[in-house]
């Protein structure tokens, strides 16, 4: 078939196979971006013993993949709404896959970090764009469903990951994590050339200034809270704030008045955006809360093997996927604040449930805990997003994905942040007082969802 050339317009969508192929290629540049995000996780011990380096210097293998998605990911959308979300999300996976070899072949922590970080920059060109992508390939009318399609592949992508790295290690050493995104990557880029649509460019020349002070900003702010929490001296963590406080005013001031702020303000000041923004980022502060300590929660108070761990966390994303079938339907149906305040309530409850665990629980008692709360968070997410997605204005497609994915990874950066400072400050069961801390923050979140109920009845009065 031969692809649409058109430019299409917000809302147009695709249809028939022009659609499925376009959506299976957004899909499996986020799947590919988020799995390596979690794969190297589980692999950590090990590439620091090949390395030579110690657990703590190990961890830059992940930091430096996630310090430069986060900065990158605002810079990225803008870059799309220029030249074009399908192209960038192109440039994205080249990047990804060049990357994955040199991780590969990498035969030092310098060398294996600072291909990492260019991994990072690669995903954040993807994820920066793919909710705008799909504000494209779908039709308004149920533009819910590709949502809802994302949210399992973010999920499947996070929680699968330390099973792909355990089924991985068993049969291969460590750079195989990274080869077999090669096959994968090269794949997901032919389908991205042959199907995904083009969009309206936005004109006006990249402001990279306000680039610049988007990953001091950021970057800084988050080595901050890193500081803390592995205990840093008093003079480093306020040098990093310090750093990133100036720098996210002086972004501030740079983008007021301008038309397409890279740093979306204007869109911050509609109060349903804000509000899901702040919904999205404690409702990833818990799931990474859990998904950090779990591993060593089953590991370390259930004595399970290593091997298991990955499992323990599959129902996760399974829960995910049971319900998205309903979810991307009943999300163009039922209001979207409704169905987020039920979802985070769900995966609140799911994390008490594994907060009351039993001393020395069976196999299922485990599994249905995590799966009620994979559910539940697959219950919120697409809703959530897609109340940020249809409240931005036109036009601004590519700052409303790029701030979804803000929400998310600074979500995830500060949840793995509370579970190191829970570790470091509670000597006695910290893993599970990190799922009563999951528990509260979803709760937490549940009820600012929940408050939008009123804020539209007001409106309507």
């Amino acid at each position: 078939m031969p692809r649409d050339t058109r430019i299409l317009t917000e809302g147009e969508g695709l249809h028939g196979a022009a659609r499925i192929q376009a959506m299976c290629a957004v899909a499996l540049s986020v799947l590919l971006a988020l799995l390596d995000y979690a794969i190297a996780n589980v692999a950590l011990p090990t590439i620091g013993a090949d390395l030579h380096v110690s657990a703590a210097s190990a961890v830059w293998i992940i930091n430096s993949y996630q310090l430069a998605s986060v900065v990158a990911l605002l810079p990225s959308a803008a870059l799309g709404a220029r030249i074009g979300f399908g192209r960038l999300c192109q440039i994205g996976l080249v990047l990804f896959v060049v990357s994955s070899l040199f991780c590969g072949i990498a035969h030092s922590l310098l060398a294996l970090s600072l291909a990492r970080a260019v991994q990072g920059l690669g995903g954040a060109c993807i994820m920066s764009v793919s909710i705008a992508l799909i504000r494209f390939i779908y039709p308004h009318a149920i533009i819910g469903r590709g949502i809802a399609l994302n949210g399992v592949m973010v999920a499947l992508g996070v929680g699968a990951g330390p099973t792909v790295a355990s089924i991985i290690l068993s049969v291969a050493t460590w750079p195989w994590l990274f080869f077999i995104n090669i096959p994968l990557g090269l794949a997901a880029l032919v389908l991205a050339l042959m199907s995904l649509p083009r969009t309206p460019l936005q004109h006006g020349a990249f402001d990279g200034l306000s680039a610049l002070l988007n990953a001091l900003a950021f970057g800084a702010l988050i080595m901050a809270g890193d500081s803390i929490a592995h205990h840093a001296s008093a003079v480093q963590v306020c040098a990093f704030a310090i750093t990133g406080i100036v720098a996210g005013w002086m972004l501030v001031q740079r983008q007021k008045g301008r038309a397409h702020p890279m740093f979306p303000i204007d869109m911050l000041q509609v109060p349903a955006f804000r509000t899901g923004v702040s919904i999205g980022f404690l409702a990833f502060v818990s799931s990474n809360l859990f998904m950090v300590s779990f591993p060593f929660t089953v590991q370390n108070l259930f004595h399970a093997s290593p091997s298991v761990v990955g499992l323990m966390i599959t129902p996760w994303p399974v829960g995910i996927m049971l319900v998205a079938p309903v979810i991307s339907r009943l999300s163009d149906r039922v209001p979207a604040t409704i169905l987020s305040s039920v979802g985070l309530f769900t995966t609140s409850m799911g994390f008490l449930a594994l907060y009351l665990l039993p001393d020395a629980p069976h196999w299922y008692d485990i599994v249905w805990r995590v799966g009620l709360a994979g559910m539940g968070f697959g219950i919120f997410q697409p809703p959530n997003n897609r109340i940020m997605m249809v409240t931005a204005p036109a036009g601004r497609s590519g700052s409303a994905s790029g701030m979804v994915q803000v929400s998310r990874q600074c979500g995830q950066a500060t949840g793995a942040m509370l579970v190191a400072m829970t570790f470091g400050l509670i000597a006695i069961r910290p893993s599970m007082r990190c799922l009563e801390f999951a528990s509260i923050i979803a709760f937490l979140g549940m009820m600012l969802s929940a408050s939008r109920l009123f804020s539209d009845r007001r409106g309507q009065a």
